[in-house]
């Protein structure tokens, strides 16, 4: 708990951090106030996102891709998943566009950001965002995403399989290609010990 604490504790500063930048940056803005948002700090995130929406009125992918993604994850910090589903219908069409500001195409936030909402509703159609991420892996590049779309994969899978054994083997697949492309990190990663605890329940 401390690790994951630490974690979300630096993500707040290096988004503080990105916000100061001047001339205002739009990339540094909607990436600090997603991170803020992931870290669950719906507090600070959710002025930038009034802010965002101010300074980029008729901006297509602010409007119609990082306001919903962002907005989205402040749902599920509320425990509102199907909510969060909803609002990310506007981005579906253009989240595997090309973002202007970074060097890779996309990271599909959306999509992950989607996943997760169906996996809070309990829904294993979660399979779908995250396999999507992964069959994109030459757009997602080297994101985050990319990583962690293979857990969120074996978390929709293994939401069906106590009454599915194709599911089931499907989901120890998943885990195992998670944890073989983290076997070198730090062992008391928290997002690492989940996956390992959520493998073993599986056996």
């Amino acid at each position: 708990m401390h690790r994951l604490t630490s974690a979300a504790s630096e993500a707040r500063k290096v988004a503080t951090e990105a916000i100061k930048l001047v001339p205002p940056s739009q990339g540094a803005e909607v990436e600090a106030t997603l991170a803020l948002a992931m870290a669950g700090d719906v507090a600070r995130a959710e002025p930038l996102v009034q802010k965002l929406t101010e300074r980029f009125p008729m901006d297509t992918q602010v409007q119609s891709l990082w306001l919903p993604t962002i907005q989205a994850q402040l749902m599920l910090d509320r425990k509102n998943a199907a909510k969060a589903i909803e609002r990310l219908q506007a981005a579906t069409s253009i989240e595997l566009g090309e973002i202007m500001f970074v060097l890779n195409t996309s990271c599909l936030w959306p999509a992950y950001v989607r996943g997760e909402a169906y996996l809070g509703v309990g829904r294993g159609s979660a399979a779908v965002e995250f396999q999507r991420i992964l069959d994109h892996s030459g757009v997602v590049w080297n994101c985050s995403t990319g990583a962690l779309a293979r857990l969120g994969l074996a978390r929709a899978y293994a939401l069906d399989a106590r009454t599915d054994a194709v599911a089931r083997d499907k989901a120890r697949t998943a885990y195992q290609n998670f944890l073989t492309l983290w076997k070198d990190a730090d062992p008391d990663i928290p997002i690492y010990q989940q996956a390992k605890a959520e493998y073993a329940k599986l056996q």
